[in-house]
């Protein structure tokens, strides 16, 4: 089991099908950004593989990206099958200090409900538990 030490501080989760042309493109950059960034997690999650997991967010469009930083989620929506705009997007969170990151996540009413809406760490931890 993953101890809080060795928990990576950051999530980063592609939300995809695997049935979705675009999202298996962009499958095998999503997972070799991973190497540039040694303090991040980043999981490739199928919505139909996991919908006992997923079913619950609200993913319309594909590729769609959940970034978090500890427990404050960060980012959540569709993203342009670039890898460039996720790795700028990474790089711009890994800039923050945790604090500034904690205010970016609870600036405003969308971010807000992020946060209890999609906090895939939460949900992957209970998951565990069961």
């Amino acid at each position: 089991m993953t101890t809080p030490t060795d928990t990576p501080e950051f999530l980063v989760a592609c939300l995809c099908a695997a049935w979705c042309g675009t999202c298996r493109d962009y499958r095998a950059g999503f997972e070799a950004m991973a190497e540039h960034f040694p303090n991040a997690r980043f999981l490739w999650l199928d919505v139909e593989d996991e919908a006992d997991l997923l079913d619950d967010y609200d993913v319309e469009n594909f590729p769609t990206v959940l970034i978090q930083r500890a427990e404050d989620v960060l980012f959540f929506g569709t993203m342009l099958p670039h890898h460039h705009l996720l790795q700028r997007t990474v790089e711009t969170f890994h800039a923050q200090s945790p604090e500034e990151s904690h205010h970016y996540a609870h600036a405003d009413p969308l971010r807000k409900s992020w946060q209890n809406e999609y906090n895939l760490r939460r949900a992957l931890a209970d998951r565990a538990e069961d």
